[in-house]
């Protein structure tokens, strides 16, 4: 069964892969107890936005097997865009006011990049604790994505989070810290990418209730989940949606922000992502950067961004190497996922005929 988006409003990348069809209303003839109405709220910034709903349809689509999923897109209100992006969520995306009065059985929340130093002050702050106050009495269950598990434990439990010495850019291997249906059956080691300057740590989520069900020494708390009212919300620090070349592109960018000298430092490559030689490619291509920027300096200069210096990226010889060597760990976590709500969304029903039935019994 393919994923179903909602209202007749697929994005046109999707759509061209031929993979999705449309639903114009939300009646199309399933059992209300054989599928599953979720929603994807993308709040990536818009060079990312469609790559992340291709990323999200995909995986999805993936895990979903027989089981009918309907999706519709939100995105929150306050995140800058540019009249492209905002053009395209006018044109795909629904209007985040309908989710007040509604029930939904999931909801997935991705992040997007921060600006400020503490998330209460960014400008979309207030509509997100909306959506988690909403989630929790409207939903069976909730991801949240990188900085929307930040965002979340912040707004829920007062947890922080911490800035890191450096990204946390890769792909790691994590192992599995606690028993549950989440991640049942997937193989060790669990794989993800991850690409984030701040973390949440494992002590401060275990003293409020949060349960973590994987981590590792080299790449800290990955997945966690706590039951918040009438729905359980998972929890991932990383991106198990993220495409093979996601990481690629992010690295590229985070160069082309350096070159810019919109960031001080050349970044970090991300870690267990390139095979030995694509590493020393990359390795060749910052010392050679390296070298430029400094005769720059040296010049006297410094006004000179460098721009041109990412021609020599070798992007065609990486991107052939790359594979989402994650890919089953995501698909796995996912299938469960969509596992778990189908079987609470069943339980709940059954408790509701039982309790009709007591009621015109009495």
């Amino acid at each position: 069964m393919p994923l179903i988006v909602e209202g007749g409003r697929v994005p046109p990348r999707w759509a061209m892969e031929g993979n999705c069809r449309s639903a114009a209303s939300r009646n199309c003839g399933q059992a209300e107890q054989l599928r599953l109405d979720v929603a994807l709220i993308n709040n990536m910034p818009d060079g990312a936005l469609e790559d992340t709903e291709l990323q999200f349809f995909d995986l999805l689509d993936d895990a979903s097997g027989d089981l009918p999923v309907y999706l519709k897109l939100y995105s929150l209100t306050g995140i800058p865009r540019t009249d492209r992006g905002q053009r395209h969520l006018n044109s795909f995306y629904g209007d985040l006011g309908e989710l007040w009065q509604s029930r939904l059985d999931g909801v997935i929340i991705t992040g997007t990049e921060p600006r400020q130093p503490n998330l209460k002050d960014e400008p979309y702050w207030r509509v997100l604790a909306d959506v988690f106050d909403w989630a929790e009495r409207n939903t069976v269950s909730a991801i949240l994505s990188c900085l929307a598990a930040h965002a979340s434990v912040l707004h829920s439990d007062g947890i922080s989070r911490h800035p890191l010495s450096d990204k946390q850019f890769g792909v790691f291997d994590f192992s599995k810290s606690a028993g549950h249906p989440l991640i049942s059956g997937i193989a060790e080691p669990v794989r993800f990418p991850h690409s984030r300057w701040n973390e949440v740590q494992a002590s401060a989520l275990t003293a409020s209730g949060y349960q973590v069900l994987t981590q590792s020494t080299a790449g800290g708390v990955d997945t966690f989940i706590k039951q918040k009212k009438q729905s359980l919300f998972l929890h991932f620090q990383g991106h198990p949606e993220y495409g093979a070349e996601t990481l690629l592109k992010e690295y590229r960018r985070d160069i082309r922000r350096f070159l810019r000298k919109e960031r001080e430092t050349y970044p970090s490559m991300p870690k267990g992502y390139f095979d030995e030689a694509s590493e020393r490619r990359v390795r060749e291509f910052q010392e050679k950067v390296q070298e430029k920027v400094q005769e720059i300096v040296r010049s006297g200069r410094n006004s000179e961004k460098g721009e041109e210096l990412m021609e020599g990226f070798p992007d065609a010889a990486l991107a052939g190497t790359l594979q989402r060597t994650w890919q089953s760990s995501a698909t796995a976590i996912y299938r469960n996922w969509l596992r778990y709500v189908i079987s609470k969304k069943a339980d709940i029903s059954k408790l509701s005929a039982v309790a009709a039935i007591s009621e015109n019994v009495g």
